[in-house]
């Protein structure tokens, strides 16, 4: 049988890559305050789909499915920065900084919004248990995947598919998903929370076989899990 490959197509879901949502992990990036509307590093869009990222968080508390809010965080002499902002860190920008208020998750993530991250902890490279199967995780770089326990946590909970959201598709989002593609998970992106995408990367994932699916779809699926 030919292989179903056509360069910016779609592809439909097989048994491969259809989503097994009993078996799904929620997966948030870099959706801090310092990104927000008005923060230090604003990424356009992302305060804008706070309503679904709730929508989302509590849809998967509600089917006991695991919750991982990956999160960036700079330490105030630049030493962990990517390079592409490391000058601007140690000139004194203060975006992102550990432990700082502005690196903190944007409230509408948080079952308790006066839990803080503890940078310590995080920056350690251990996980933050923020409530039951909800952790926050640090990441060094673009991708979840890279210098982090984040696939040995989803393994260990026998996660077979990611469902991504949060902040700024060109660059961590992308990234992470396609770390997880080549790990083989199976992926969803919730098109409508998630800052920064576009028609081109829509299309560009779909050609791996990454799901898009809208956060009622994803909601309305694990209500069946309930």
């Amino acid at each position: 049988m030919p292989l179903r490959w056509v360069t910016f197509g779609v592809m439909a879901p097989d048994r491969y890559t259809a989503p097994e949502f009993a078996a799904s992990a929620l997966v948030t990036i870099d959706t801090q305050r310092d990104i927000l509307d008005g923060g230090a590093l604003e990424v356009a869009g992302t305060s804008a789909v706070l309503p679904q990222l709730r929508v989302l968080v509590n849809a998967f508390r509600a089917a006991r499915r695991p919750i991982v809010h990956v999160v960036r965080l700079y330490e105030p002499d630049g030493s962990n920065v990517d390079l592409c902002r490391r000058l601007a860190v140690e000139d004194g920008s203060r975006v992102l900084i550990a432990g700082q208020p502005g690196s903190q998750l944007a409230d509408e993530l948080l079952l308790e919004p006066s839990v803080p991250l503890d940078a310590p902890l995080l920056l350690s490279g251990e996980l933050q248990a923020l409530g039951a199967n909800e952790v926050a995780m640090y990441k060094p770089r673009w991708g979840a995947f890279f210098g982090t326990p984040l696939e040995q946590h989803l393994r260990e909970q026998e996660v077979s598919t990611l469902v991504l959201c949060g902040c700024n598709f060109p660059n961590c989002p992308r990234t992470s998903i396609y770390e997880a593609s080549e790990r083989d998970f199976r992926v969803v992106l919730v098109r409508d929370a998630i800052s920064g995408l576009y028609d081109r990367g829509e299309l560009e994932l779909q050609d791996i076989g990454v799901q898009l699916m809208t956060t009622n779809e994803v909601a309305s699926t694990l209500d069946t899990l309930v």
